[in-house]
């Protein structure tokens, strides 16, 4: 069925839950067959409070998280459904579907809840919230959940009872204004809230983190605890005390090699090189099956070689390893310029071998960076779209994966949480505003906020990431 002009111009940038498609820039409207394009349009209409009725809420004035009248009808016409049908399937009467539809009244959460499922779609379909651009009160509504509700969760909590939270703080605190009460405004304090609310809204901590800091972005964001490194496993500790002095040392170099190939790894992903699946640069050049005076020595050789244990004992130490379940080694053949194909041996260290050698030589694991901190490859991304701005990176400079963590209206899978939405690719106007003459990958305002509130942290943590020249986003003012 075809959409009226107006349902058609509000609906051009719509996109259904679980789309992995990439979206095209703000001025780039599309019509999909089904008539629901990209999400990257969040219809003002959907944006402010409707009539409702207070007495689910105590008498308080609820800030609503309306749908956009013109997206519900659009999305109610695609289907070929009646009002009286969706109103039978949602279980109101087709008078309150009218009242949808007329933006006279605006269905409580769990109403919209169960209206996105009659019409088989996300709720930030039915909302207009772009994927990688939620708020607070988008979560609370996509869970289904009354401010009242949510009060309720977080006093079972030991943060929610610390900050004594009740409907009408978590109604200020979705509308940006001053929470009144004590330690609401100590950034540890309510840090510790947010494990609470992302259980409660059931989606990840770092969503949570994001909607805070959209909500809130005049303030200090919440400070979360840093995760302690956990400490060396008893298991771990005796397999590395088994080994023998020789052992220890081929253990210890295999896993230092295994590191220093996977930062080149890295490396060639920043610059945008062709790189190879770990299962395959994970397994390292051992030796080559020919004399060393004609072909050399690997790099892992050479690393034996200055520790003083490379000699023809290395095969017999390699396998001893490979039974205790530490290394695998597999071979396989290569073309040298010297002698031609050449057999070669190939050891990789595996994930027991990995603990075995970082207990014994007092390097517990790594916990990685915290749930709202991005991972050293993302992060990477994030600074290559930081340092090209204010004029942005070409379009074609980014994309793959990484746009389906960070990028505005992409989700991972279907059904997936939506990207984080630190980056968009926003048109270029030719002079004289005739026509878009290009598209840039630019920061959102979240972006330029997450830089700007851990980049000392991510300087510690990913240290030969350069990030010179992000100081000026990081001096901004919130």
């Amino acid at each position: 069925m075809s959409l009226e002009p107006c349902d058609r111009q509000l609906c051009q940038r719509l996109q259904p839950s679980g789309t992995t498609q990439r979206p095209p820039g703000p001025l780039r409207p599309e019509i999909t067959n089904s008539g629901f394009g990209t999400t990257s349009f969040t219809a003002s209409a959907s944006s402010v409070a409707m009539k409702s009725s207070f007495d689910l809420y105590a008498g308080m004035p609820l800030p609503l998280r309306g749908v956009d009248p013109s997206r519900l009808v659009a999305r109610r016409v695609e289907l070929g459904l009646t009002r009286e049908a969706l109103a039978e399937r949602v279980g109101v009467s087709s008078r309150m579907i009218f009242f949808y539809e007329e933006g006279r009244h605006t269905p409580t959460p769990s109403r919209l809840e169960r209206l996105a499922a009659a019409l088989d779609c996300g709720v930030d379909v039915l909302t207009g919230a772009a994927r990688g651009q939620e708020t607070l009160v988008d979560l609370r509504y996509a869970a289904g959940l009354t401010l009242e509700r949510v009060a309720e969760l977080l006093r079972a909590s030991p943060a929610g009872r610390e900050l004594c939270v009740s409907a009408s703080k978590i109604s200020a605190l979705e509308n940006g204004r001053p929470v009144r009460g004590r330690h609401w405004q100590e950034p540890e304090v309510t840090g510790r809230l947010l494990a609470p609310l992302a259980k409660a809204y059931r989606v990840p901590v770092r969503m949570i983190m994001d909607a805070w800091m959209r909500t809130r972005h005049d303030e200090q964001a919440p400070v979360l605890a840093t995760r302690r490194k956990p400490e060396a496993s008893r298991r771990a500790l005796a397999t590395w005390e088994s080994l023998n002095e020789r052992q220890r040392i081929y253990l210890g170099e295999i896993m230092r090699e295994d590191r220093m190939t996977e930062t080149e790894m890295w490396m060639r992903r920043v610059q945008r090189l062709p790189v190879q699946g770990a299962a395959q640069w994970r397994a390292l050049p051992l030796a080559l099956q020919a004399a060393p005076s004609v072909v050399g020595y690997t790099r892992l050789q050479e690393r034996l070689r200055r520790r003083g244990v490379h000699d023809p004992g290395a095969g017999s130490t390699v396998h001893a390893l490979a039974r205790r379940d530490l290394v695998v080694i597999t071979e396989d053949s290569v073309e040298h310029p010297a002698v031609g194909t050449v057999g070669r041996v190939l050891v990789e260290i595996t994930r027991r071998g990995r603990a075995a050698a970082r207990a014994g030589l007092g390097e517990p694991r790594d916990p990685g960076p915290a749930a709202h901190l991005l991972s050293e490859w993302l992060w990477g991304v994030v600074v290559r779209v930081a340092a090209a701005e204010p004029v942005g990176l070409e379009d074609d400079l980014l994309a793959g994966r990484s746009l389906f963590f960070i990028g505005v209206g992409y989700s991972g899978k279907s059904g997936g949480r939506p990207s984080r939405g630190l980056v968009d690719s926003v048109p270029v106007m030719a002079p004289g505003g005739t026509h878009v003459a290009e598209y840039r990958w630019r920061l959102t305002r979240l972006g330029r906020r997450h830089v700007a509130e851990y980049l000392h942290i991510y300087r510690e943590l990913y240290s030969h990431v350069d990030t010179a020249g992000l100081d000026g986003i990081a001096n901004e003012e919130p």
